[in-house]
């Protein structure tokens, strides 16, 4: 009777600890239509909703891989360049605001920003309305899901329960919070430990590790100036949105729960290597330099964010 007693005591003991955690498990989003998932989804691939017919949500939004492109800045209608580096969409809904900037708040005002940008899909609510509507199983489908049919609000709404199915769950670290210590590696616990004694937790915390604040690239440095290169429109951030002087270099702070499958790190796509980013991070937002040996631990705890979906190849 004791040892039951004691064993359970333990256990309410470290699920205390692990509730404490400044991180949450990720949880599916419930409620969700399963028809306008599917319609989604469907939509998502559809090139249609670009003016050329040439590209989709998808082509920028790889969601084999990690939720965005391979490239430093995407590439829109008639070859032209974006001007930031993609986020991925895994986890989106989770976001505070969309966009790097914020521009959107909620992922219904995101999906209409691709849609007429001139150098994303550069088209525009009416056109891509027409062109389903010459569809007659799509506009049945409009039709069986939603009171008013094939609308641009509908679309959007179909788009944004989809994208609201993109959590990726399950991983390591998640089953660690709920008491699985095995999940874990020695190093991956050691990297979670100095990810939090350094202060990446301060910015990169909740149940999407990050994308719950803004944040200025070069708090504790001049990121901008030592990077190398001009300072573009895009590296203004959040003041490219308000006019206000104190909102440059100002950024929504990016979900950490995929940035190992990463190619490229940061809105400027500047760094390659996920050790590389983190000590960068270090340097310029927490004014710490830290040693490769402990970058590469805190690189293996986020590895261990990586959760699962069924869109996303096996890691």
């Amino acid at each position: 009777m004791l040892k039951f007693i004691s064993v359970v005591f333990c256990f309410i003991v470290s699920f205390d600890v692990l509730a404490d955690e400044p991180i949450t498990p990720l949880v599916p989003i419930e409620g969700l239509s399963p028809d306008k998932v599917k319609l989604g989804q469907q939509l998502f691939n559809d090139n249609r909703l670009s003016k050329d017919n040439s590209i989709s949500c998808a082509s920028c939004h790889l969601l084999s891989k990690h939720g965005a492109d391979n490239r430093t800045r995407s590439i829109g209608i008639n070859g032209s360049q974006g001007i930031i580096k993609t986020p991925t969409v895994y986890n989106s809904a989770f976001n505070f605001v969309q966009f790097w900037d914020g521009r959107s708040r909620t992922l219904n005002q995101q999906v209409s920003g691709p849609i007429h940008n001139p150098i994303e899909m550069g088209s525009h609510w009416l056109e891509v309305i027409d062109k389903l509507s010459a569809d007659p199983a799509v506009a049945v489908q409009f039709k069986t899901l939603y009171d008013n049919g094939l609308t641009a609000a509908n679309v959007a709404d179909a788009i944004t329960t989809f994208e609201r199915s993109l959590i990726t769950l399950n991983s390591r670290f998640d089953r660690w919070l709920e008491g699985d210590e095995k999940a874990l590696s020695a190093n991956e616990k050691q990297g979670y430990q100095l990810f939090k004694a350094f202060g990446c937790i301060s910015c990169h915390q909740g149940r999407n590790v990050g994308g719950n604040m803004y944040a200025y690239m070069g708090t504790m440095g001049d990121y901008f100036s030592d990077r190398g290169q001009p300072i573009t429109v895009a590296d203004y951030g959040r003041f490219n949105v308000t006019g206000v002087e104190d909102d440059k270099f100002l950024f929504k702070v990016p979900s950490l729960r995929l940035v190992a499958l990463q190619r490229y790190f940061f809105h400027d796509a500047s760094e390659r290597r996920l050790v590389s980013a983190i000590e960068v991070m270090a340097k310029y937002q927490l004014g710490r330099n830290i040693n490769e040996q402990d970058a590469e631990l805190i690189a293996a705890f986020l590895r261990s964010l990586v959760g699962q979906h069924p869109l996303l190849e096996p890691q």
